[in-house]
């Protein structure tokens, strides 16, 4: 080797122990977040998630579509999984709180902590971003998405990139309220499929709705030809997420 590269390659650091003591047993805090969520939720299937804006005042229009949402589903025999907080999450919850099927929220430890809503049968509380989202994705029948922020932005990237790519089975994902992502999927179309990001056949991987009616209806339209519990085959493409 040439002397003049080799003295420049860099040294490699010395290790903190125990900066990687801690950092190890992190896995094992990962792990427990797993398992219990595993243990807690393999018994609501089917169930559908349902994301929005935690910023929703509980007398907006967003809010009470929730509502309407959450229990209609509910009483269709959905188990609703939310985020666990307010706006958005809480209409959900209180609306599948009122209906049969269980109310879950998949709670978040944040800097500003948002809190925990009231209307939750089964509640879980992670630490990890990622272990949650596997959570939202795995026993999903439906994903729902109300007007939202970046949280919800990356929900629905996150399910839209898992089915394009085959890593999870094709599940409905209905976005509500269409003229407030009127302007994204005008994105998508007018940017994204003319510089080869996306192909025209993506969008047939969501749908866009105006009402709690509507909801239902895609949600039981879809499964009318088919169970909304995954086959053997989805089963195990979903156990490696």
């Amino acid at each position: 080797m040439d002397k003049s590269i080799s003295d420049h390659r860099p040294i490699a650091p010395t290790v903190n122990d125990s900066l990687l003591t801690r950092e190890s047993w992190k896995i094992f805090q990962i792990m427990a977040e797993f398992v219990e969520g595993f243990e807690r939720l393999v018994h609501i299937k089917p169930s559908v998630s349902i994301f929005g804006s935690a910023r929703a005042h509980p007398n907006s229009p967003d809010y009470l579509m929730a509502i309407e949402i959450g229990e209609k589903l509910s009483n269709a025999g959905f188990s609703i999984v939310t985020g666990g907080g307010p706006g958005i999450m809480e209409g959900a919850n209180k609306g599948a709180y009122r209906g049969s099927s269980s109310s879950v929220g998949l709670n978040i430890v944040l800097p500003q902590h948002e809190g925990v809503n009231d209307y939750q049968d089964i509640s879980l509380r992670f630490r990890h971003f990622f272990t949650r989202k596997v959570m939202f994705v795995k026993y999903a029948a439906a994903y729902v998405i109300l007007p939202g922020g970046f949280g919800t932005l990356d929900e629905f990237a996150e399910v839209l990139a898992l089915i394009q790519t085959g890593k999870t089975r094709r599940i409905p994902v209905i976005l509500v309220r269409e003229p407030f992502w009127r302007d994204l999927i005008r994105w998508f179309k007018n940017t994204l499929i003319p510089e080869d990001k996306i192909d025209a056949t993506n969008f047939n991987l969501f749908q866009l709705v105006n009402t709690s009616d509507e909801v239902v209806a895609a949600v039981k339209a879809f499964y009318k030809d088919r169970p909304a519990e995954p086959s053997a085959a989805e089963a195990e493409k979903i156990s490696e997420l």
